[in-house]
């Protein structure tokens, strides 16, 4: 789970919580670091004496004629993507997603390229060695594949070793994977290359999209991951730095809210480490890229083997490469699908609240109307357990008399105190905790909810109101500014102030009596202090997420009237059945 929605929901938990507990007050007085990362064994490499790296490329070989070539630009196209390459390196300097929209272009997987940073370029050696920009003869094989070649000369220990270097790039017409396969073949019984101790490092895209301005959008995010040993470790990175991820995994890449990266080599074991990089590279657009380092070559010829994942972040195109049958490449146990944002151990509640999601959405094919029906279906759900809760606040009003006396009585003994006030909840049946036990039964659908209403695929690009909330995976915008306000970036939104209202109201109506003294202070912070807190830092969630809020606080506002209604009722027969019971014991009384 992300940092924002864990923040979002501490702070939702918060406030529930310390509601419900001052409701309660009011009506007795009235009436989740990633875990650690595993040490794993590394494989053993011989270890061969480290070149420098600026001395070990020489001139290429003289059958190859470099002087012929010149810089030149391919397409390939699928019928998810369009990508396009350079024989500079023989990279990816374009990739773009054709069912999936950022503004007036598709989401460019392939961001911030430049010219000393390109998507799967190589250098020679570590993460830190500049970029092969020589031209390589390019060789269109079919449709869907492409091969990059070139020699290169490296001088090791003063023996000249030259190596063909090869990049080959396969596609499949309707998948989002692709196969990358680096080949280094020795010439002249060439073997080994090492450079400071590594072969050669890859790098992914130096950026994914869709393009995201961190200040104005907190929802948003890019979030590098590796899966190991059945568990994926996330790392954050600050802008301008770079950690290194150094166990063995299955694959590594980045990940935004809606898109991924990721990439499994195929012989896991020839992988030294992981770099993440956050270092700012263009336009002061912090770049958010993996280094994948591969261990000193010892063979004459090898081909190293990339399976490259690059499309939405969906379960339904993820998890085909975890059985063989379910994908073209006939690759199992990736479990790509591990980089879904999810609830954790909650995730089984998720999928069922998306199951149902989905089959309103086939009866009304509207995501903000599908929002709505979804939100009156909980809010019904969660009634009864609502009810129980304020039921029990006016159960403990009427043992209040009983409980006051005791603790002017006992004061100086807690102990005692809370002997006593056990027996009195015993003998008039009531648990004190009840009142609060419906609502923890809440917390795992309030993570559920939150978590889905924020991160559901389908929301993105998804119209609701036309010229309002064209798309339920953003704000809602009316109008933007020139400039920027604090807190809230430069959108003028209406569907957070909407939120604000309903939120005001239903802190109002929830007002038991006029408290004093320090209540007051505490009633006027959680009626009117919160509400504005949390506009503050709602104001930029996703439309889908406001639109489930401000529904069910209005559903709310109902349910209270109602419970409130049924509570006077109640009350009343209390106060009725107390006045009989007081009517008995005077007559009584008057025969004695």
């Amino acid at each position: 789970m992300d940092k924002n929605t864990i923040i979002a929901i501490v702070l939702s938990t918060l406030v529930i919580i310390g509601f419900s507990m001052y409701q309660m007050n009011r009506m007795q007085t009235a009436y989740v670091e990633p875990a650690a990362d595993e040490t794993v064994a590394e494989t053993a490499v011989p270890s061969e004496p480290a070149v420098p790296a600026q001395s070990v490329l020489a001139a290429a070989t003289a059958s190859f004629d470099a002087l012929s070539l010149v810089e030149e630009q391919y397409t390939m196209e699928t019928e998810t993507a369009t990508v396009r390459f350079t024989n500079k390196g023989g990279d990816i300097i374009g990739y773009e997603l054709k069912e999936h929209r950022d503004g007036n272009h598709g989401v460019y997987m392939a961001d911030s390229i430049e010219d000393n940073n390109r998507a799967f370029a190589l250098s020679f050696g570590g993460q830190s060695g500049e970029i092969v920009n020589d031209l390589f003869e390019t060789k269109i094989i079919d449709n869907y594949t492409i091969l990059f070649s070139r020699p290169f000369t490296f001088t090791e220990n003063g023996t000249a070793k030259t190596y063909t270097l090869q990049k080959k790039y396969t596609f499949l017409p309707d998948e989002y994977v692709f196969r990358l396969e680096i080949s280094f073949l020795g010439e002249n019984g060439a073997t080994g290359l090492n450079v400071n101790n590594a072969a050669y490092t890859l790098r992914t895209s130096p950026q994914i999209g869709p393009y995201w301005n961190k200040a104005n959008d907190r929802y948003e995010n890019r979030t590098f991951m590796a899966f190991a040993n059945d568990k994926v470790k996330k790392q954050t990175v600050a802008d301008g730095a770079t950690k290194t991820y150094d166990n063995d995994f299955t694959w590594v890449g980045v990940t935004g809210k809606y898109f991924s990266l990721l990439v499994a080599p195929m012989q896991t074991n020839i992988v030294d480490k992981a770099v993440y990089s956050c270092v700012k590279d263009s336009n002061d657009y912090a770049n958010a890229q993996v280094f994948i380092t591969r261990t000193p070559i010892l063979q004459q010829s090898v081909t190293d083997t990339y399976y490259v994942y690059m499309g939405p972040r969906t379960d339904s195109t993820l998890k085909i490469y975890s059985k063989a049958e379910n994908n073209g490449w006939h690759l199992a146990n990736l479990k790509f699908d591990y980089c879904m944002q999810s609830s954790g151990i909650l995730s089984w509640l998720e999928v069922a609240l998306k199951w149902i999601m989905d089959l309103i959405y086939k009866l009304i094919p509207n995501w903000g109307l599908s929002i709505i029906v979804m939100t009156i279906l909980l809010k019904l759900a969660l009634y009864p357990l609502t009810k129980k809760s304020s039921m029990s606040s006016l159960k403990m009003q009427e043992l209040q008399p009983k409980i006051q006396e005791l603790q002017e009585k006992y004061k100086a003994t807690p102990e005692k105190l809370n002997a006593e006030m056990a027996k009195v909840y015993q003998e008039a049946h009531y648990n004190p905790m009840s009142g609060c036990l419906p609502i923890l039964i809440q917390f795992p659908l309030l993570i559920s909810v939150f978590n889905l209403f924020n991160n559901y695929f389908e929301f993105r690009g998804a119209m609701f109101i036309p010229g309002w909330i064209p798309d339920l995976s953003v704000g809602d915008s009316l109008y933007t500014l020139g400039f920027s306000l604090p807190f809230l970036g430069n959108q003028i939104r209406i569907l957070p102030v909407i939120y604000l209202v309903s939120q005001l109201i239903y802190g109002k109506i929830t007002q038991v009596g006029a408290p004093s003294g320090q209540s007051a202070g505490a009633m006027k912070l959680m009626t009117y202090g919160m509400p504005i807190f949390f506009f503050f830092i709602f104001y930029n969630a996703p439309a889908g997420l406001i639109l489930y809020w401000t529904i069910s606080n209005m559903l709310q506002l109902v349910q209270q009237k109602i419970i409130n209604k049924q509570m006077k009722i109640k009350k009343a027969e209390m106060e009725a059945a107390r006045a009989n019971e007081r009517e008995k014991y005077v007559t009584k009384k008057r025969k004695k």
